[in-house]
Order: C-alpha cells, then sequence, then structure tokens
C-alpha cells in the first residue's frame, strides 16, 4: 500500500484512517496567546530578575543538547529542532544585564516556547515508538507549531533596547528565516515504514499479518528485544492514561501491533488495556519478586549462565552469542559499539542468584532443549547453499525452496543465508529456464533483501535485470514476488535508477493494469516508490501509467483509491503528468471524492487538486464548476489535520485566482 505525499515532500508517513483520531496541537492564534501568557507570567514571575530567566533558558537548552536517544521516526527533526534552539545561546549571553519591563515579558514569553519544545523532545526520547510512526502528520504538526511560536516571540524582541552585536543579529534574523521555511515543510519519512503501517493496520490487505513486514517493523522501530518491548509496553500504557481522547480503534491498533512485535519473540501476548504484564519467570511463584539484576537485559528472563562483555553490561550466555552470531558488534542495552566480542562469565552474580533461589525456594526454569543448535543451522544452510550448484534438477529445486522458507523465518537466516554465499548463486538461479526454480529463487532474495545489507549485496550481484526479466516473462507468483522485490531493492536510491534505466517499469504497468488484486498492490507499491525519482516519473507516465490509475479510480471495490491518488499526486508535479491526468472528467472525479470520500479520499483529492491547480489556475477554474468550494470549506473544520491544511491552501489559491 502508498502513502500520500505533499507535493513539496517526498512522504508523510501517516498511517491510513489514522491520522484523523488524534487530535493535533493546532497552530496558536498569537493575540490569544499573548494576552493568556502575559497574564500567567505576571502572576508567576514577578520576583524573577532578567538574568535569571536567561539562565533557565540557557540551561534547559544546554540539556537538550545531550539528550540523543530520539525515537527514528522524529529522530532528523529533533536535531534540528536542537541545533536551532543552540542558536539562541550566543544572544542570550549578550542581553544578561538587560532587565526592562520589556526586556523581561520577552525573555518570558521565549522561556515558554522552550519549555514546549522540551516537552516535545522528550516526548519523542520517552514516548511510544508505534504511535509516534502511527501518527507522524501530528507530531509533525507539534514541530510546526513550536517553531510558529518561537519565530512570532523573536520577531517580536525588543531589539531597539538591545544592545546586541550586528552578527548575533544577523543571525537571529537568519533562524528566523529558518523557521518561517520550516514550518512550511515535511522533511522525508521512511516510505518502507509508512507503508509497512498502513499494510498492518489495513484490515482489507491480505499482508496484514506477513510476518516479513511484521519483523521489517520491528527493525525500523526497534521493538526487537524483549526489554524493548517491556519499555514499549509501559510507554503505550502512558500514553493511554494520558490521552484519554485516543479513539478505541486506535487503541486496539496499537496493541494489535504490539503483540505481534511480542509473537516474534516468543512473547504472550496481553491486552495491556486490562492486565499487566508479567514475566514467564514470576509465574512459578507468584508472591516473589525476582531482584532486577538477576534478569537477562536481552529476555527477561533470569539468568542461569551469566556473562560479561566489553560495556560491563550482564547477560545470558546463550542470548547474548545469539546476538552476536546475528552480525551485531553491539551493546543491546547501551548501543555502544564493542571493542571485542569476549565473554567473561559473571561467577560473582550466578552465585548470588544461586542463593537467593535457594534461600526463597524458588525453582529455576529448566532450559528447553533446542531441537536445532545454531551450529547445526550453519551446517544446514552451508548443505542447502552447496545443493544451489548441483547438477540434480531436483536438489536444486529441494534446496531453494527450502531456502526460501528458511529465509522468511527470522532476521538471523538472513544473515547465515548471505554470509553463506548464497545470494551470488541465487542471482544465476533467476535466469534459469525453471519456472519453479525462479519462483523460488526471486522470493528467496525478496526475503533476504529484508536485510538492509542484503539489499546492497543482491544490487551489486547484478539481479535487477533479471528480476525485471522475471516480472515479464514469469508464472503469476513469480511476477508478483518479482514486483514486491523491486519494491523492496528501491528503497535504495541508487536502485531507483537502475530499475528506471533497466526498463523495469512498463513490466510493473502492465502488472498493475493486467494482474491479479495482490499483483496490482504489488506493482501499484513498487511504482510508487519507484515514481519518487524524477526521471521514473517520465517513464512512467511514457509506459502509459496514467490510464490504469484513472481505472483503479472507478472501482472502489478494490480498494485502492488512496493509493492511486498517491501516485497522481507525484505525477501532478511533472509537466507530462499534469498533461496527462489534467482531463475534465479527472477533475470532476477529484471533486467527487473531496464531496463524499472517506476521510482519506479527500485527503488525497484535496492534496492532488492543490498541486494541479498550484501550476495551472484553469484546474481550479474547472473544479469550481463543479462545486469545490463548499466542499473544501467543511474540510477546513472537519477532515483530518493534514486535508485541513491541504483545504485551507487551496481556498487562498482560489482567492488569489479570482483576484487576477
Amino acid at each position: 500500500m502508498v502513502v500520500v505525499m505533499d507535493a513539496d515532500e517526498e512522504s508523510t508517513g501517516d498511517a491510513e484512517n489514522l491520522e484523523e483520531e488524534v487530535t493535533a496541537e493546532e497552530p496558536i492564534h498569537d493575540e490569544v496567546v499573548d494576552a493568556v501568557e502575559i497574564h500567567e507570567e505576571e502572576v508567576k514571575d514577578d520576583d524573577d530578575d532578567c538574568d535569571g530567566l536567561v539562565s533557565d533558558i540557557v540551561s534547559v537548552i544546554e540539556f537538550l543538547d545531550q539528550i540523543n536517544g530520539y525515537r527514528k521516526t522524529q529522530q532528523k527533526e529533533c536535531f534540528n529542532l536542537v541545533r536551532r534552539l543552540k542558536i539562541l545561546i550566543p544572544f542570550l549571553e549578550e542581553i544578561r544585564g538587560f532587565d526592562s519591563p520589556s526586556c523581561r515579558h520577552f525573555v518570558k514569553r521565549l522561556r515558554k516556547v522552550i519549555l514546549a519544545a522540551k516537552k516535545l523532545l522528550e516526548t519523542c526520547s520517552y514516548g511510544s515508538k508505534i504511535y509516534m510512526a502511527l501518527d507522524s502528520e501530528t507530531m509533525m504538526t507539534r514541530f510546526h507549531s513550536i517553531y510558529e511560536k518561537l519565530n512570532h516571540v523573536l520577531v517580536k524582541a525588543p531589539f531597539d533596547e538591545l544592545t546586541i552585536s550586528e552578527d548575533v543579529k544577523e543571525e537571529i534574523d537568519a533562524l528566523s528565516k529558518q523557521l518561517k521555511k520550516a514550518k512550511r515543510r515535511t522533511d522525508t519519512q521512511d516510505i518502507e515504514l509508512a507503508v509497512d503501517m498502513m499494510v498492518v493496520f489495513s484490515k482489507t490487505d491480505p499482508r496484514n499479518a506477513d510476518s516479513a513486514i511484521i519483523e521489517r517493523l520491528a527493525k525500523k522501530l526497534e521493538l526487537q528485544t524483549t526489554e524493548d518491548l517491556k519499555t514499549e509496553t509501559i510507554a503505550i500504557k502512558s500514553l493511554i492514561q494520558e490521552k484519554g481522547g485516543l479513539n478505541i480503534e486506535t487503541k486496539q491498533h496499537i496493541i494489535e501491533l504490539l503483540n505481534k512485535f511480542k509473537k516474534l519473540q516468543g512473547l504472550e501476548a496481553t491486552d495491556i488495556l486490562y492486565q499487566p504484564v508479567i514475566n514467564k519467570a514470576f509465574t512459578k511463584s507468584t508472591s516473589l519478586i525476582l531482584p532486577h539484576e538477576f534478569l537477562c537485559p536481552i529476555t527477561l528472563e533470569i539468568m542461569l549462565d551469566p556473562v560479561i562483555i566489553a560495556t560491563g553490561q550482564t547477560y545470558e550466555k546463550e542470548s547474548i552469542q545469539k546476538w552476536f552470531d546475528a552480525g551485531h558488534k553491539t551493546c543491546p542495552k547501551t548501543r555502544q559499539e564493542l571493542d571485542h566480542l569476549s565473554l567473561a562469565p559473571n561467577y560473582a552474580l550466578k552465585n548470588l542468584i544461586m542463593q537467593w533461589c535457594e534461600k526463597n525456594n524458588f525453582k529455576i526454569p529448566e532450559k528447553e532443549a533446542s531441537p536445532n543448535s545454531e551450529n547445526e543451522q550453519k551446517d544446514e544452510v552451508s548443505l542447502l547453499v552447496e545443493a544451489l550448484s548441483s547438477s540434480q534438477l531436483e536438489e536444486q529445486r529441494r534446496s531453494v525452496k527450502q531456502m526460501r522458507l528458511l529465509a522468511r523465518e527470522n532476521p538471523e537466516n538472513r544473515v547465515l543465508i548471505a554470509n553463506a554465499g548464497a545470494i551470488p548463486l541465487l542471482v544465476q538461479l533467476l535466469s534459469y529456464p525453471d519456472s519453479g526454480i525462479q519462483e523460488n529463487a526471486v522470493t528467496t532474495l525478496l526475503n533476504l533483501s529484508i536485510d538492509e545489507v542484503n539489499k546492497k549485496l543482491i544490487s551489486n550481484e547484478g539481479a535487477i535485470p533479471n528480476i525485471i526479466e522475471i516480472l515479464q516473462n514469469g508464472n503469476r507468483e513469480a511476477r508478483e514476488n518479482s514486483a514486491a522485490a523491486l519494491f523492496s531493492l528501491s528503497m535504495l536510491d541508487e536502485n531507483k535508477v537502475t530499475i528506471g534505466l533497466s526498463n523495469g517499469i512498463p513490466p510493473l504497468v502492465d502488472l498493475l493494469q493486467h494482474g491479479t488484486l495482490r499483483g496490482k498492490k504489488d506493482a501499484l507499491t513498487a511504482l510508487f516508490n519507484l515514481s519518487l525519482n524524477s526521471a521514473n516519473k517520465g517513464r512512467a507516465i511514457d509506459a502509459g501509467i496514467v490510464q490504469p490509475l484513472l481505472n483503479l479510480l472507478k472501482d472502489r471495490n478494490l480498494g485502492m483509491i488512496d493509493e492511486a491518488l498517491s501516485i497522481l499526486l507525484l505525477l501532478a508535479s511533472h509537466p507530462e503528468g499534469r498533461q496527462a491526468i489534467g482531463q475534465l472528467s479527472f477533475i470532476e472525479t477529484l471533486v467527487e471524492f473531496i464531496r463524499q470520500g472517506t476521510p482519506k479520499n479527500k485527503e488525497c483529492a484535496t492534496s492532488v487538486l492543490l498541486e494541479l491547480g498550484s501550476n495551472n489556475s484553469s484546474f481550479i477554474l474547472a473544479a469550481l464548476q463543479f462545486g469545490v468550494y463548499e466542499y473544501l470549506v467543511e474540510i477546513t473544520t472537519s477532515g483530518t489535520n493534514r486535508a485541513q491544511r491541504k483545504a485551507n491552501a487551496l481556498i487562498q489559491l482560489i482567492s488569489k485566482s479570482e483576484q487576477i
């Protein structure tokens, strides 16, 4: 599935049909806020001198500069905000000593904004990772609100009274310009993350339970260990308590995804709304509370064989060894890069655990016998890789099919298979004259490509032309999985170019037009991602993408209206695209979606019309003929946050066109 994007931004990372369920922090009404802030400040801070307030602000900014563990989905914007706040420090140092009423009032208002920024940054550091990925649009609106407030305070600074250097004044002016620009821009989000979020929350997409997608999400959101999941559970509980207005469906979506992540780690799913999360070890003696230091940070189970790693952290030996065998060279708890991977037995802690268990009559859980050790798994993969080169056709068929299943199971297997040298052999099998081998080979590469390192290895082996060949001539499932593989590989920008130059777009358009429902969705997702590249927009238009997209808009039962509009939005930024889609009938279709589509339909259609109208006023005039104005006015009060922004921008555009 596909995410709708602004014309001036590559992706918002919105989750399907969820944005409207959470109220964003709206932009301030300056005069009202000013009056309230002034009154509150006068009541609370009459005794604060200007120097004291300046010191408070500088301390807060310096504190914020020390935070670095932001959620991935907001990390870039957090660092941008802190960088901009640090620009204020030389200015604040220069205004020390000024204590006029207007200076004091200015600094008080500035402190208000800095504290609001602190709250937002702390949310991005400690809040629920799932919620912030799900509602990235609302989070971005909060950043924009901070930028707007900060700019509003700075432009009203009493510079006439403040004796500051010309250099510092120029820095503040430049900062003000940055803030104006920043509040109009949304940085590129992780397209793959946004698409995967939409898929798992969809009620109709058959891939919503796909373990490969769920694993990829867990990796993107850094929710791959038991400790991560425990922390996320606590964050979600706090979120639900704080945001009483969260829609029950939104809560359920968040909890369902959390439980899917838990299932990947072999943990029990729980309804965190009604029951606490209890560690499995505790169930053996509910009257006891195990000391926290006895639990492995990875599994949260009592340690039987504790070992110390290079950072000084202690883990269960089996758990940390699996971490290292999966290719990690960092400490799971601190994320520090390790100087070495040596393990030292922690005899002191082991003795303490044994003494405590004996004293409290606590029976240590016995380790379950593993049916297949790590060495056996490596041996199995090595044999399968060797069999890929066999001269026996049945042997090759068996091995590539088994490897396909192994690559689907878990991240560790993907690393093992790649390290065993399977990728070059699998790429060779793509051109093998056997449809079954081709299908399993391309699907294995699709599963392997979930790993970021493997994406590059696969493309470096020259797999893309062969995958495109299967997309053109393979059997039905092979074609569909080839489209999905091209989507996955196109996460790397250089591969977007390679796929376009290798003539990969026409067969995707053909699959979009003539494929099964699943084939259409796989093709649509791949075409969306490829069309983020400017040159590929022209190639898609030349390949005839517009008509299949318009056909998708006519059949609501396919459930791909928003996805089709997403690509049309990208094409509308291209001159040839505007010419191809700007028919009167299409404008009427857009207005119809704006009038009575789903909230997401309205948002998508409004975005497309805004992009078209921004480049050619005739599109606006055509839309007005179909009564779009009154529907836009309605959206400004009842639409999703993003739809409201787009509708307001369109209304302003209409007003300007009427004045010309």
